[in-house]
């Protein structure tokens, strides 16, 4: 048998408060002004991806509906396309989240990819049946540039978990 460098440690159980904070950071940075930078990542989507992954129990459908819809008023898009597609996403990586968190965070974000495009490819099909026009593919771009941020995002949404709930210099996890 090989030795795998993979921690054994054991997670605390995550604070609600925590999940929340996240989420409200996530949707700060949503709506920090880029411009038309194309591979700019869904900062609120991939947030939400991974509680749904994590904690399916606690992030749900409600909590990615309401969050769409905040991301909808503040950027001024058709109401409802955000809150659509993180509904889906939402399912979908609700879905996927025990078959997920048997791999390595590398391959979750090549499962999480496809879930990612196809929330994006919906955000686009409701802009334009409410009449804009195409944003072109570049747009896709920052799918691919959420699921390479899966790896840092997953170490820094996991950091508060590894804290020992007192310290003992004897006790190995």
């Amino acid at each position: 048998m090989q030795p795998t460098n993979r921690s054994r440690r054991i997670l605390l159980p995550v604070k609600l408060w925590f999940i929340w904070f996240s989420l409200i950071v996530a949707l700060g940075l949503n709506f920090v002004p880029t411009g038309r930078l194309p591979a700019v990542p869904d900062f609120v989507a991939l947030v939400l991806a991974f509680w749904c992954i994590r904690e399916p129990l606690r992030i749900g459908m409600g909590s990615a509906f309401v969050f769409g819809l905040l991301v909808d008023i503040g950027h001024g898009a058709a109401m409802g396309q955000h809150a659509l597609s993180y509904v889906v996403l939402v399912y979908l990586a609700s879905a996927l989240s025990r078959r997920m968190l048997w791999f390595p965070p590398l391959l979750q974000a090549l499962h999480l990819l496809p879930v990612l495009l196809l929330a994006q490819a919906l955000m686009v099909l409701a802009r334009l049946l409410a009449g804009a026009e195409f944003p072109g593919w570049w747009y896709f771009l920052s799918s691919f540039s959420g699921a390479a941020l899966w790896t840092p995002l997953t170490f820094l949404l996991l950091l508060p978990q590894y804290q020992p709930v007192d310290r003992d210099d004897n006790r190995p996890i």
